[in-house]
């Protein structure tokens, strides 16, 4: 059975910020997602690690919501990653939902969230533009 992820991250940042996190390759290398090919467009084939992971931009509300196919080594269908921001009084509050993600890389893929995707980019954006 396909689970589903979801994680709330609260960043003492701008959405502009967080946004280009998201989407900008220059920015993505910078708290190590890279080397990635990204952009904002729907349609677009990213990759991330090196195509560690890769997919497709399905949907694109700019600087509010990001939804995206999501393939890593050889899953025969992809998984749905919805990024959402909303700004909040301290900064942005991030939501992550991830669905069909497959069972055996649950409890892996959960963890490498804070790890190494979400963990690492709200930590350079809060220590980069500290005020």
């Amino acid at each position: 059975m396909k689970k589903t992820i979801r994680k709330t991250y609260k960043i003492s940042s701008t959405i502009d910020r967080v946004w280009q996190a998201l989407v900008d390759p220059t920015v993505i290398n910078e708290w190590g997602g890279g080397p990635s090919k990204m952009d904002s467009e729907v349609g677009t084939e990213f990759e991330l690690w090196n195509g560690d992971i890769y997919g497709k931009n399905i949907e694109v509300e700019s600087k509010s919501k990001l939804v995206q196919e999501w393939f890593g080594g050889d899953w025969a269908k992809p998984s749905i990653l919805t990024f959402t921001l909303k700004k909040d009084k301290e900064g942005v509050i991030l939501e992550l939902e991830q669905t069909d993600v497959p069972d055996e890389e649950f409890e892996d893929i959960d963890a490498g969230w804070d790890e190494y995707y979400l963990g690492p980019m709200k930590q350079m954006l809060e220590k980069k533009y500290k005020n």
